[in-house]
């Protein structure tokens, strides 16, 4: 894969952290070109992965062998109609958002192989989770080839395209519902005389731990969770679930929609 040229329609987050990602697993391609329309971004990219191309012309990311759509969805099909007719006959298009479907895409491009991959901010690091559809215009050898790059990122399991939006909302997401709380807890720590090596260390030992004992234990979660009895935050948890309850299907559906 690292022979076939990549297009990168988009410069933000998405594309950085794929880039850097592949980077780091010494898989990026030795031809990547990126298009976005803020110059900052693209100076910004360049200045991290100086071997890349960069252009305000999404016509010419197009025109490589594997496009990757690293848009929000808003901004999709108005691009998508940009770009139609600049793509190679046996390029591969592989859009990073929620919400537009294969068959979606397909249409407004008139494009028949579409891949739609999930990545996870962690993939950064190689330790993202990232679900995948394909187009079932794609061959096996081909999915396995993509299924080989992806991996270089974390497990890329193929699922069915419908449970993408899902994985949106609780794996691609997910971070962002912990990330604070266990920076604050760090935070806090230091405040009660731990040192921040300590922390480092205990911290995510923890959330391993925790983890490990409600998703792999022989125990329900009420008796996992029953196994503190002291819950500080206990009279707080009936407004953090509502919260998760009323925001998370709400966002859903508009992902959906």
């Amino acid at each position: 894969m690292s022979q076939r040229s990549w297009g990168f329609i988009g410069g933000g987050r998405a594309t950085r952290i794929l880039l850097e990602g592949f980077k780091r697993a010494s898989s990026l391609s030795e031809n990547i070109i990126v298009s976005d329309i803020n110059v900052e971004v693209l100076n910004r990219l360049k200045s991290l992965y100086p071997q890349i191309t960069t252009t305000a012309q999404n016509r010419v990311a197009a025109g490589q062998d594997d496009v990757f759509l690293a848009l929000h969805p808003p901004v999709i099909a108005g691009t998508l109609e940009e770009i139609k007719g600049a793509l190679k006959p046996d390029a591969v298009v592989i859009s990073l958002a929620p919400k537009f479907t294969i068959a979606k895409i397909s249409a407004l491009l008139g494009f028949p192989r579409i891949v739609r991959m999930l990545p996870l901010a962690t993939s950064y690091s190689n330790l993202g989770y990232n679900p995948c559809a394909y187009a079932a215009t794609l061959s096996s050898a081909q999915k396995a080839a993509y299924n080989s790059l992806f991996r270089k990122l974390g497990p890329c399991p193929e699922v069915a395209e419908e449970k993408i939006e899902g994985y949106a909302m609780v794996v691609a997401m997910g971070p962002t519902y912990l990330w604070f709380q266990l920076q604050l807890l760090r935070e806090l720590g230091m405040t009660f005389g731990l040192e921040a090596n300590e922390l480092n260390q205990s911290l995510p030992a923890m959330v391993d731990a925790a983890v490990k004992m409600l998703f792999q234990s022989e125990l329900s979660p009420e008796q996992v969770i029953d196994l503190i009895p002291v819950k500080p935050l206990g009279e707080d948890e009936a407004v953090i679930k509502a919260a998760y309850q009323t925001k998370l299907p709400a966002l859903y559906q508009k992902l959906k929609g």
